[in-house]
């Protein structure tokens, strides 16, 4: 059996530093009275405001009845609505309300300390590079060439 050195395997790596993100947020937020799955959306709906359910639920990676049961706690603080897509009535399209905005604000604030925590010790231009490098092998993950099997 081949053995290989873990210590700096980049998949292992990438997958603690993702953990450790996580796992700093919540609880930062916890105090807040924020769960993961409701910080979660609350982030997807902040970047892109009027999803709809069908595809929040796939960025989560979570099944719609799951998704569906989070909406409706979240409906119930007035931290969302939803509204019928006016284009597919089939559809229903979720969006941030007034009422959660000192609540992002402060998940803002909270997600900005734990990147200043996880950066510490790195400078400006080594910081860009991750940044860029992160960004390339995204890239490279969610290209055409790598949903071939071939």
């Amino acid at each position: 059996m081949l053995q290989e050195s873990l210590d700096r395997n980049f998949g292992l790596i990438l997958h603690d530093v993702a953990r450790l993100l996580r796992t700093n947020f919540d609880r930062r937020v916890k105090a807040i009275g924020l769960t993961r799955s409701q910080w979660w959306v609350l982030t997807h709906l902040y970047r892109e405001d009027g999803l709809t359910q069908t595809t929040l639920a796939d960025l989560m990676e979570i099944e719609k009845p799951s998704l569906g049961r989070l909406l409706d706690r979240l409906e119930a603080k007035k931290w969302i609505r939803r509204e019928c897509d006016p284009n597919d009535r089939r559809a229903n399209r979720v969006y941030l309300t007034v009422d959660v905005e000192p609540m992002i604000r402060e998940m803002r604030q909270h997600a900005a300390e734990v990147r200043r925590q996880a950066l510490a010790g790195l400078t400006e231009p080594e910081h860009q590079q991750l940044v860029d490098a992160l960004l390339q092998i995204k890239d490279n993950l969610t290209s055409p060439a790598a949903c071939n099997d071939g």
